[in-house]
């Protein structure tokens, strides 16, 4: 009996130290060819619905075919998504302020940008009300709006939430769709959001240039959370003031309060917006594509662990640094090339894990997560099949890997899955470090969960005040959303190839599980779930 306990031990020392070689022996080569196909010039950024979209899903595709992965889109393994799109037209639009009689144009672009992930009102005349973060939060008895009236009212609002308010629930409710229903409930017109400049990734003068893009909702009604609002208005920070004039307030004051965790005033303001939005209109198809590594349980191959990453990306914009096509190297061709990068890893290693494994690069999620929203509201297999989700988005492979920042990390199971593999594999696991930038409301896995599905999304992590932090943060400021995330941008292609190995091993973990993830009795997001 103990030289079978000690068979046992050593076995399973061995297979723990050989993919612990394995991890840490990944050059990433085969991901970087991924990224280097969907990040090429002639993709031309793979904006949603556009002809290098589509040739990028069909590379996927056949990169899928080539791993012996079975078909799981409508199409083969593609699952097309219809779209309607909104173009701003600035010479026929406008948007000024009235106070005592005195209009005062707002310069578009400059000062303010006009939001098309509403489909606008021709004309807008409102009042406005300043009402903090605008955010109704019942399970902290929080509530902007306690006690004003917002009918038929411009509600103006600072990004960000109350100091005290767990990660995860602030940023639910700062989500699109739990916003837009309760300014609907309360009777407001429109918005205008007013970024933090401390929690601005990227400065205004390149996110400014974003609001000639398409915008896009998706064609079917039923999934469009933001329809009734008449005008959604961004205002630059630097001019913020314009607002506040004579209402006593200024938006310095604001700031101070908001950053050092003190509560938001809410007053009424004094000027009337006038908004005028010329719009162009259209529809467009893009795709999702799905591919399964079907399970070998007899029962439990009917039970499906995703894999996603958005394959889509903005396209081709206004030119910076005489460059105007903007690959999405790291945002999100990484992503896609770890999914195609793991896929191939259970290829060569013949990997039989109990669940089946669905691989899903979705379209459309730099225009609000559109095309996950549609796949959990339509999914290719049966939704209450679906286990649990690991989104890989934007995971910065810009220094080894030695910490990953998981979000989610404390909702679910799946959190405590994830560290059992760090410690396997030495690597150290880090909640979001964060919260106030929103990075959980903020890419795919929120589609999956709202849809009742337990999620992580998972990045190369770095402590706070190290030199890796530094190269992140310079990295969004100079790189995100921009021409520059191309591929001649130095990247750590050996932490990358170890990313695809370790979620490989949480996949496998999760998979070959005899129970399927669960919420944790205290998360938030447990009310969506649809199993008991």
């Amino acid at each position: 009996m103990l030289t079978e306990i000690m068979v046992t031990a050593s076995v399973r020392f061995f297979l723990c130290f050989a993919f612990s070689v394995s991890l840490l022996g990944q050059d990433g080569a085969r991901w970087w060819r991924h990224v280097e196909f969907l990040a090429d010039d002639k993709l031309e950024g793979r904006n949603t619905g556009s002809p290098g979209h589509k040739k990028a899903a069909e590379y996927v595709a056949a990169q899928f075919e080539r791993a012996g992965l079975k078909p799981a889109g409508v199409d083969g393994y593609i699952q097309p998504v219809k779209f309607s799109t909104r173009v701003i037209d600035e010479a026929g639009s406008s948007v000024s302020l009235t106070r005592g009689g005195v209009t005062v144009p707002l310069k578009l672009g400059e000062e303010v940008v006009i939001g098309l992930r509403i489909d606008p009102a021709p004309q807008v005349q409102a009042g406005m009300v300043f009402v903090g973060y605008g955010l109704t939060i019942p399970e902290q008895g929080f509530d902007d709006f306690a006690g004003r009236d917002v009918r038929g009212k411009v509600v103006v609002h600072l990004t960000g939430a109350p100091a005290g308010i767990p990660g995860a629930l602030s940023s639910h409710y700062q989500s699109a769709g739990e916003r837009a229903a309760n300014l609907k409930r309360l009777g407001a017109v429109g918005t205008i959001t007013i970024p933090n400049p401390k929690q601005m990734d990227i400065p205004w003068s390149r996110s400014s240039l974003a609001r000639l893009a398409p915008a896009m909702s998706l064609a079917d009604h039923s999934l469009d959370e933001a329809g009734g609002m008449k005008v959604a208005l961004t205002m630059n920070p630097a001019f913020a003031d314009e607002l506040f004039e004579g209402s006593g307030h200024n938006f310095a004051e604001i700031l101070e309060a908001a950053n050092s965790g003190k509560p938001l005033p809410h007053f009424g303001l004094l000027a009337t917006l006038k908004a005028k939005m010329a719009v162009t209109r259209g529809v467009v198809e893009s795709q999702n594509v799905a591919a399964v590594y079907p399970g070998s349980d007899p029962v439990l191959k009917k039970q499906y662990v995703v894999m996603s990453a958005h394959l889509d990306h903005i396209g081709v914009g206004a030119p910076i640094n005489g460059d105007a096509i903007y690959n999405g190297a790291m945002d999100n061709a990484s992503g896609v090339a770890a999914l195609l990068d793991i896929a191939e890893m259970l290829r060569e290693t013949h990997a039989q894990p109990k669940r089946s494994i669905l691989f899903v690069a979705v379209t459309g999620e730099e225009k609000g997560l559109l095309g996950s929203r549609y796949f959990a509201n339509h999914p290719t297999v049966p939704g209450a099949a679906i286990v649990a989700d690991l989104n890989s988005d934007m995971f910065l492979p810009l220094f080894p890997l030695k910490l990953l920042t998981v979000y989610g990390l404390a909702e679910s199971t799946l959190g405590d899955d994830v560290r059992e593999v760090g410690k396997e594999v030495g690597v150290s696991i880090q909640a979001d470090p964060e919260p106030l930038r929103n990075v959980f409301i903020r890419s795919d896995q929120y589609s999956f969960i709202r849809a009742g599905v337990p999620s992580l999304s998972m990045k190369v992590g770095y402590e706070k005040g190290s030199p890796e932090e530094g190269v992140a943060k310079r990295w969004l400021a100079e790189r995100y959303h921009a021409p520059s995330d191309d591929l001649a941008q130095p990247v750590d292609k050996k932490a990358a190839g170890e990313f695809d190995a370790f979620v490989s091993k949480l996949l496998l973990r999760i998979a070959d599980a005899p129970e399927r993830p669960r919420w944790k009795s205290d998360s938030f997001f447990k009310r969506y779930s649809k199993v008991n």
